[in-house]
């Protein structure tokens, strides 16, 4: 792969990254319950699924996903549903603990693989993730060179860039609600970013391809 074509890789990921989406608002919806360290275990759940993606683009299953319809509408229901699930329990969780509080609350090992767990689902139930992943892909890779090293290198580019991207909005939701963890506006913002996974919800259930 070229330095040229990389540099390009690296440009049009880190825009598709800084779009807000599901994975975006699940690290801010963690961060500002449970503070950014907590959030950390969910953004490498969400690291962890674009790994499989790109493990299912190199076995061909991402080409696959995108003819089967059956196949696709199943996981963008399955998706919906989740994304509708998990912002329900952020806006309700919201209403049932102190408004009081000057830091966040701490959050034991088996918790911390709550979240871990819900980034890895956010990230795996949204087909239309896999499906720009596996679309974009193929015009970054150059056939008469190894593909298994390019995607390789794609692959530590991505995670690199999403962890950057996402550990930012993660820290700046946490520094942002600690001016505001003692007043009403902390839960307000969280039943914000639940509302936000609820919409994101809504709209991969009522999308087509």
């Amino acid at each position: 792969m070229s330095s040229k074509l990389f540099l390009l890789y690296l440009a049009a990921w880190s825009l598709a990254a800084l779009t807000p989406g599901p994975a975006v608002m699940c690290s801010m919806a963690q961060s500002t319950r449970y503070g950014f360290r907590s959030s950390l275990a969910g953004i490498f759940g969400i690291q962890l699924g674009s790994f499989v993606f790109f493990v299912f683009i190199a076995l061909g299953l991402g080409t696959l996903l995108a003819t089967a319809t059956a196949a696709f509408t199943v996981l963008r229901v399955l998706g919906a549903i989740y994304l509708f699930y998990l912002g329900v329990r952020i806006v309700t969780a919201s209403f049932r603990r102190p408004m009081v509080r000057t830091h966040p609350p701490a959050v034991p090992v088996l918790a911390h693989r709550s979240l871990f767990f819900q980034g890895l689902l956010i990230q795996l139930t949204n087909p239309k993730a896999l499906l720009f992943v596996s679309a974009l892909l193929p015009q970054f890779i150059e056939p008469h060179r190894s593909v298994p090293w390019q995607l390789l290198i794609l692959l530590i580019a991505t995670i690199a860039i999403d962890l950057v991207v996402l550990s930012s909005y993660a820290y700046f939701a946490d520094r942002g609600i600690q001016s505001f963890r003692a007043s009403r506006f902390s839960a307000w913002l969280e039943r914000v970013f639940g509302a936000a996974l609820i919409l994101f919800g809504c709209r991969l259930l009522v999308s087509r391809k």
